[in-house]
């Protein structure tokens, strides 16, 4: 924490990758596999932009950003992404208007399912996921769906600082 605090003092520029994020990883590899914090002290940090994404698609506009602001933009501050180990399907970045803006400031539409036969009366709930449960978030909206007859729209945040900080800029205004 120190470290990150000097390195946006002395106005530096990169980013931070905090691996097997989430508490993803089994008891006895070592204390530094089960970070479930490092999110939360990274957020606290005026000049860094904190993310848990959830998907490879994520990462990359992620990174894409991140160096624009820090090559085309000349921007001080560091991006803190967590990254986690576990293996699955990572799905392709869903078509639509707002998905890379939505990514960058944190929350965005990533997929809405409804049961067969669904129609305006059907009741529709919004779940948000990140980074290491959003398998779980995607899970929950099918049995939703399937056994429940309730649609639901999952959405991804992949930056609850960000998030806030644009609602807190509305505030304002």
């Amino acid at each position: 924490g120190d470290l990150a605090w000097a390195a946006g003092d002395a106005r530096a520029r990169g980013f931070l990758i905090g691996a097997t994020a989430g508490r993803t990883t089994l008891n006895g590899e070592g204390l530094q596999h089960q970070d479930g914090h490092s999110h939360l002290l990274a957020s606290a940090i005026p000049n860094m932009r904190a993310y848990d994404p959830a998907f490879a698609f994520e990462i990359a506009v992620l990174l894409q950003d991140g160096v624009r602001r820090m090559v085309e933009a000349h921007e001080d501050g560091l991006t803190y992404l967590t990254v986690g180990n576990e293996n699955y399907r990572q799905p392709a970045m869903p078509d639509g208007e707002g998905v890379r803006e939505g990514i960058v400031h944190g929350l965005y539409r990533f997929r809405s399912l409804a049961p067969e036969g669904a129609n305006a009366s059907t009741p529709r709930v919004h779940l948000l996921g990140s980074g290491a449960i959003m398998k779980q978030v995607l899970r929950a909206q099918e049995i939703l769906a399937e056994h429940y007859d309730i649609s639901a729209d999952v959405y991804s945040a992949t930056s609850y600082q960000q998030q806030f900080q644009a609602h807190e800029k509305t505030y304002e205004a």
